[in-house]
């Protein structure tokens, strides 16, 4: 730390942070190895891969100012401040093998919780970072926070759509129920209509059969009328034809007065 704050302010403070997210870090896992709970301990760990993350952001930020200032170094201090950034990989390395390792465990723990116990499970956790070179800790690692980061977007994006999905559907939903309200309304509007139109073709029907019995009755007097008349005029002697009231009966002989003087 002091070779560093004599070298660089900037490296001296990303390495201080560096180093309180380590001190961090061990300390979860010595919190997390006392934890029984499954579900307590999957929120913790998830609290440890946060702090994992940003350490993975520093050491990158730790690298790129030491490439920047590379040409400013003798070759001895370029090697010191690579081995440097090499031991903050593999501790980081060594932190993410362990945070896998209980991650396996954990999920193990559920599995026989539903499944029962499993045989030979300990052999599919992998290699330990005790066993591990620096390089593989470091590609390890660098896949590990790599896939966590997508699996991050991934489910950020998945999230989003959800809720744009969720906000389109709530205003088709609403744009339906005031549509649906609409053709109530119109329904209820063409009912009561047809129910007026039938009343009023039912008292038209009522007008229209009273006019046609009426018209008929006054069809059946004409008639009489005029087949009385027809009669007359061609028997007009004919006794048994009464007269019709109102009509004077034919003048057979016609006597003028003058004529008897």
């Amino acid at each position: 730390m002091d070779q560093l704050s004599a070298i660089s302010e900037d490296l001296a403070e990303i390495d201080g942070q560096i180093a309180d997210n380590f001190r961090f870090l061990s300390n979860g896992f010595q919190k997390l190895e006392k934890i029984k709970d499954s579900n307590r301990q999957s929120r913790q760990l998830e609290e440890l891969t946060e702090k994992m993350r940003e350490c993975k952001r520093l050491i990158k930020e730790f690298d790129k100012e030491v490439k920047a200032l590379e040409n400013s170094f003798d070759r001895e201090t370029n090697k010191m401040l690579n081995e440097k950034k090499q031991s903050l990989i593999k501790e980081l390395n060594s932190y993410v093998a362990l945070k896998k390792q209980y991650a396996v465990n954990i999920e193990h723990k559920r599995i026989e919780l539903f499944e029962g116990p499993s045989e030979g499970y300990a052999e599919e956790n992998g290699l330990l970072a005790s066993s591990m070179t620096n390089e593989q800790l470091m590609e390890q690692g660098n896949r590990m926070m790599d896939d966590t980061d997508q699996a991050i977007e991934r489910g950020k994006k998945v999230v989003q759509e959800t809720i744009n999905v969720g906000t389109d559907t709530a205003a088709a939903l609403k744009a339906q129920t005031e549509q649906m309200s609409r053709v109530v309304n119109e329904l209820d509007s063409i009912h009561f209509s047809l129910k007026k139109a039938s009343q009023l073709v039912k008292e038209i029907g009522r007008q229209v059969a009273t006019d046609k019995c009426i018209m008929v009755l006054l069809l059946l007097i004409v008639v009489g009328v005029i087949a009385i008349i027809i009669v007359k005029l061609v028997h007009p002697g004919n006794k048994d034809i009464r007269d019709i009231p109102g009509l004077a009966p034919p003048v057979q002989n016609r006597r003028l007065l003058w004529s008897h003087s």
